[in-house]
């Protein structure tokens, strides 16, 4: 039985302006998910990506239901 839940606060992002992506390295394999900006191409990183279920929280405190594209 859990008493206290940590509990996920919901933010915002540019949507017309920036996409989800995961930064992926080839050489060791660190995940950064962050979100890109369309006309610039520049990455904002926002949380390091351990498990799926940090993907997840991820998701959910962006209210992000579609698919995450990695970029390497």
């Amino acid at each position: 039985m859990k008493l206290f839940k940590k509990k996920t606060v919901m933010q915002d992002y540019d949507r017309e302006n920036k996409k989800p992506v995961i930064k992926a390295s080839i050489c060791n394999g660190e995940q950064v998910a962050g979100f890109k900006d369309v006309h610039t191409g520049k990455i904002e990183e926002v949380m390091l990506i351990k498990s799926e279920a940090d993907l997840n929280m991820f998701k959910n405190m962006y209210g992000i239901k579609e698919e995450i594209t990695k970029e390497y």
